[in-house]
């Protein structure tokens, strides 16, 4: 059964009644009329966001002037979330608790909103937005209009980490921003539309990752009203016992309250959800403290049974009952507007305006249009509010990491190409020191592959954190750890997202392929971080950096479905102060970057390296300037000795920049008098222009690099027209020819792999050929060698399954 109040459980079938016995602690009737008057504040000030622009306090009839010409917003979930925001505004001033409020239903905006104004923080963060008449009714005429604010919480509502606009990521924010955060309360409402998305629905399992003692609780309340946008609910329809045993079975202690049907007085699911939660918070110490006390005594810290409680009322409980005949409050009719037509028709504009009264407004604000001081009653103070909460800007509380020196770490390259080690395996070192430096400000997320990309150095100084049944045989796995590893990139991407929204750094390492999972994630996330960077009072917060590996050339046991460079051009898609894209080709460079990615802010990171051992081109020094300037000539890998060159040979990723080396040999041997350039990208927003990009390079200095009017033959690590999008505007354009990811996959050999996209280096040099005037019709044999050496090693893997050894061998000649 789901659990209500001490000596008050009831199943979800039972209807809700007073005659059930009385909690421990029954709240004061005085304590629930102010609480009573908060609500009804908040949604008054909710409505008035949706439909009004003039006359926010009603002293005169609504004429349709005051009314906006667009009804924009949603009204359905928004009485809801305010009548959960009042009763956690009464715990967390009983009990000096800090609190966030995440709240799921995107589409309660108008609510989160109206708590912040009525809280003060709205006003202290924008200040033409005052706290009385002339302020509330900029506050309403700003809302879902042009030159204001969206219709649902976003960067710009003071207390807000989770964007509204896409449903889905609230549980999993709750639970990052909870990590490593023991002293706080995250309460998450979950839009019963909302669960049935595949990534909320995931989120349940993060329970089984939080520690009970060194990180926060986070408190689910799933909010069951019924209708979605003009359909039912999944939650709300299936039996009471199945959801009951879904939530048990998710780990948690289910309680119920639900209220507000036919009519029911608000007094009574007031005195009901005040005495549950008295009964939630009791019960979140109790576990809190038993937790505690194994810890001290060195014991296993047990998975705990987490409360999560079950809000059931109506849709647009408060609202209309009917309109032009038809049922509203209680159906889907609810969702959004429900008078649509105020402003023009005199019966749905006096119906508005006989809603808005049924809040008594002249009790709750005075004549200036202030609220009045019984509605604070029960409204924490300074940064307790939840509207105010450092929590919810996390760069407030954000504090530098403690980087090691990269110089430890650093591979020892006597020459190009005469060692070879794995990239992400040299980082792995580098990232053990930074946990270890940073033991309750940095976090690795990923799906289960942090062995598997070669990082397994950071379980020399951590574990993966897990609260599940441990058995004899697991590695690396303790109750509290560094690394969280769930095979489910969206809760990965969520957890990693809630813990640096509220002020921490962290690392995201994926499968290349697999990471598009999230893209509509990092849609959000960079939208997030687009709006915040024009808002003066949100503070800078840590980049969002993936590493991506395993990537789409070494793929030597999975194949086509693990094949796909394409996430880098989703994120290119995104505003040029948001996004970077990083392609170090070896290990110091890799090295570098990261140590660069990890240090910023307010951006998203994406690093593509490779896990496989393979030749490593440059020293730490170099390594390090070749980062800084994120574009370089390679002198050593040059023939044109300061001149002029005949062909530009550009390189971007690990396997690309192989594979231009190595035709690089071949053109010094079959062509010495060829004068060839080689130049290296790291930062693949050089190639933009500089009025395009920040790191974009200037037209003379492109042009000095890739010149005004030779060849270009570019090997480059994914699809080939990002090259062109990046350098359309090059005066050197139409001489770029670029080679790349063209969807030719299957199980093979690495190097069958490039020949199937025409990468390789036998390609590489026929498309010098075909392209240097001159050469197709004097090196004609050459370039049939050149068709013949492909064909050579095609039929080598067929024959042995493995490439040619000339191929595996290959080492740049100056070694």
């Amino acid at each position: 059964m789901l659990a209500a109040p001490a000596g008050n459980r009831r199943s979800m079938t039972s209807a809700p009644t007073e005659a059930t016995p009385a909690p421990r602690s029954r709240p004061e009737p005085d304590d629930l009329a102010a609480v009573d008057a908060w609500w009804r504040a908040a949604n008054y000030l909710s409505v008035g966001q949706i439909y009004l622009m003039a006359n926010p306090l009603l002293r005169e009839p609504l004429r349709p002037e005051h009314i906006k010409p667009r009804l924009l917003g949603h009204w359905g979930t928004t009485p809801g979330l305010n009548f959960v925001w009042a009763h956690v505004n009464r715990v967390i001033s009983r009990d000096r608790q800090a609190a966030l409020m995440i709240t799921g239903p995107g589409h309660g905006g108008p609510g989160v909103v109206a708590a912040a104004w009525l809280e003060g923080s709205y006003t202290e963060r924008w200040t033409h937005v005052s706290r009385d008449a002339e302020g509330m009714a900029e506050l309403f005429r700003q809302f879902s209009f042009p030159g204001g604010i969206p219709s649902h919480a976003a960067a710009q509502t003071p207390g807000s980490i989770n964007e509204g606009g896409e449903l889905g990521y609230s549980l999993a924010h709750a639970y990052g921003a909870a990590f490593d955060n023991p002293d706080l309360l995250v309460t998450c409402v979950i839009g019963d539309g909302e669960a049935e998305t595949g990534a909320l629905a995931g989120s349940w399992q993060s329970n089984t990752f939080a520690h009970p003692v060194h990180d926060g609780t986070v408190l689910p309340i799933l909010h069951l009203n019924g209708y979605k946008i003009a359909n039912s609910t999944v939650l709300s329809r299936i039996r009471a016992e199945d959801l009951q045993a879904l939530l048990e079975g998710h780990g948690h202690l289910p309680y119920l309250v639900e209220g507000g049907f036919d009519g029911e007085d608000p007094a009574a699911v007031h005195r009901r959800m005040a005495a549950t939660l008295d009964e939630i918070t009791a019960e979140i110490r109790r576990i809190r403290e038993r937790a505690a006390e194994q810890h001290r005594a060195g014991r296993d810290v047990e998975r705990p049974r987490w409360p999560v409680l079950v809000l059931r009322t109506p849709k647009g409980w408060t609202g209309p009952t009917e309109v032009d005949g038809r049922q509203v409050e209680g159906t889907w009719r609810a969702h959004q507007v429900p008078l649509p037509g105020v402003r023009d028709d005199d019966d749905h504009r006096a119906q508005l305006e006989r809603w808005l009264r049924s809040y008594r407004p002249e009790e709750l604000f005075d004549d200036d249009g202030r609220p009045r001081e019984h509605l604070s009653a029960h409204v924490p103070s300074g940064d307790l509010r939840m509207s105010a909460t450092p929590h919810s800007n996390g760069g407030e509380l954000l504090r530098d990491l403690r980087l090691p020196t990269i110089a430890e770490h650093a591979v020892d390259v006597a020459a190009p190409g005469a060692v070879s080690v794995s990239a992400t395996g040299a980082l792995g070192g580098w990232l053990a020191e930074v946990v270890r430096r940073n033991p309750e400000t940095f976090r690795i997320m990923g799906p289960d592959e942090t062995v598997s990309n070669k990082l397994q150095a950071v379980f020399d100084v951590t574990d993966r954190q897990f609260l599940g049944r441990l058995e004899a045989g697991d590695e690396d796995v303790a109750r509290h750890g560094r690394v969280l590893e769930v095979l489910n990139e969206q809760l990965c991407q969520g957890w990693l997202e809630g813990y640096l929204l509220s002020g921490r750094h962290g690392l995201f390492n994926c499968y290349e392929a697999f990471v598009h999972i999230v893209d509509s994630m990092f849609n959000q996330h960079a939208k997030w971080l687009e709006e915040s960077r024009g808002i003066p009072w949100r503070r800078p917060v840590a980049a969002l950096n993936y590493l991506l590996t395993s990537h789409v050339w070494r793929q030597d046991h999975n194949g086509f479905s693990h094949q796909d460079p394409g996430f880098l051009d989703h994120v290119l898609n995104k505003q040029p102060e948001i996004v970077r894209a990083y392609l170090p080709p070896d290990a110091n460079t890799l090295l570098a970057t990261m140590e660069h990615c990890l240090a910023s802010r307010d951006l998203i990171n994406v690093v593509v390296a490779g896990k496989n051992e393979q030749q490593q081109w440059l020293g730490p020094d170099e390594a390090r300037a070749h980062c800084v300037r994120g574009i370089g000539l390679w002198d050593w890998a040059c023939t044109d000795a300061g001149s002029e060159p005949d062909v530009v040979l550009g390189c971007a990723g690990d396997v690309p920049t192989i594979e231009a080396l190595a035709a690089v040999d071949l053109l010094r041997t079959h062509l010495p008098g060829l004068k060839v350039r080689l130049v290296n990208v790291v930062d693949l927003m050089r190639l933009q222009d500089e009025r395009a990009h920040p790191h974009g390079l200037s037209d003379r200095d492109f042009d000095g690099l890739f010149t005004t009017d030779k060849p270009v033959i570019f090997a480059y690590h994914g699809y080939p027209w990002m090259i062109h999008r990046l350098t359309y505007r090059r005066t050197n354009h139409p001489n770029i020819h670029v080679r790349g990811y063209v969807e030719e996959g299957t199980t093979t050999t690495p190097f069958d792999m490039v020949m199937l996209n025409d990468l390789d280096r036998f390609h590489l040099v026929i498309d010098v050929i075909d392209r240097v005037p001159g050469l197709n019709v004097a090196h004609a044999a050459l370039r049939q060698h050149m068709v013949d050496e492909r064909l050579r090693c095609r039929d080598h893997t067929r024959r042995t399954g493995a490439d040619a050894p000339d191929i595996v061998d290959w080492t740049w000649p100056d070694t």
